[in-house]
């Protein structure tokens, strides 16, 4: 392991900021936790920072986790992703160097969304959309979504993709929280639908970075191809799927293990697998063993630890260069 391995270098792609008005309105409408059975852990800037530091990170892309900022009511929806966002926005000003950040969007409201990704981008100067692979049963793939992608298409911006709960209700849970299984399979779900629904298709400039090195998505990759064998789907080749499949980002918040990243290697190239840590939701000590393991793992190269760790997140970022 390298003497100088905790010098600030590293960039987080997958980071959340959790503001204190943003627990308070979710209370208001009877949430007290992220997600049932997860609370929201501690958090503040000054924390945040100093875990940068110890962790090795010279940069973090901030993002709002479940459960968003819908809660049925459409107008209270833009006003909190406004909130958000240009509390985003003064974090990354105060912050410069080692912040960028994702800013969310008042959905499903389609054009309330674009209104605020023009104002988020444009005006406030984020770096990127963040979005959840389901609102309210409506999933990525979507046509609903169309006049979205084609604007994030148009733009080119990266897009972080975060795993939402089911919608369903009569699904068992067996009491566990969503977050430690039924997360993945979200990201799984969104993605065939993106897949399927000729989105990654139609808009072949998206750059959509999967949360959790795609949840189940590398594991399934052949799976999620052999659609082609149905006469409906017969236009469609295993190889094609699959090229479309490379194009997402993956990153690899709790997924750095023996069991995931051999996976992940065999579908993603390394130029699209990028480091992501999950805090504050994953504490410092699982990150610092995170941070041990990927550095130990055998599978990676020197340049390609390199890459996943930095190079792959400045080619998507690149202000944070400085």
């Amino acid at each position: 392991m390298s003497s100088t391995e905790f010098i600030p270098y590293r960039i987080d792609v997958h980071h959340h900021v959790i503001p204190p008005f943003y627990v308070e309105v979710l209370r208001q409408e009877g949430i007290t936790e992220a997600v049932p059975g997860v609370s929201f852990p501690n958090w503040n800037i000054d924390d945040m920072i100093t875990m940068l530091d110890q962790q090795g990170i010279a940069a973090a892309i901030a993002s709002i986790s479940e459960p968003g900022i819908y809660f049925g009511e459409k107008v209270k929806a833009q006003a909190l992703a406004h909130r958000v966002n240009t509390f985003l926005a003064e974090l990354v000003q105060n912050h410069h160097t080692r912040l960028g950040a994702f800013a969310i969007l008042p959905l499903p409201d389609i054009d309330a969304a674009l209104k605020e990704m023009e104002y988020a981008l444009d005006t406030l100067k984020l770096d990127g959309i963040g979005l959840l692979t389901n609102y309210r049963g409506t999933y990525l793939g979507s046509s609903t979504f169309d006049p979205l992608f084609a604007e994030l298409n148009r733009r080119q911006i990266p897009v972080f993709i975060h795993p939402s709960t089911p919608p369903s209700k009569d699904q068992p849970h067996f009491g566990l929280p969503a977050p430690l299984y039924e997360f993945p399979f979200d990201t799984t779900r969104a993605v065939a639908n993106l897949l399927y629904s000729g989105t990654m298709e139609r808009y072949p400039m998206l750059r959509l970075i999967l949360s959790h090195a795609g949840g189940t998505v590398p594991f399934l990759a052949k799976r999620l191809t052999t659609g082609a064998m149905l006469a409906k789907l017969s236009d469609r080749t295993p190889e094609h799927l699959l090229t479309l499949l490379k194009r997402f980002y993956y990153d690899v918040a709790m997924s750095i293990s023996p069991y995931s990243l051999p996976s992940l290697q065999a579908l993603a190239d390394p130029s699209h697998i990028l480091y992501g840590s999950d805090y504050p939701f994953v504490p410092v000590d699982a990150i610092a063993r995170d941070i041990k393991e990927l550095r130990n793992y055998d599978g990676f190269d020197r340049q390609e630890i390199h890459l996943v760790e930095r190079e792959n997140a400045l080619l998507l970022f690149p202000r944070l260069r400085s």
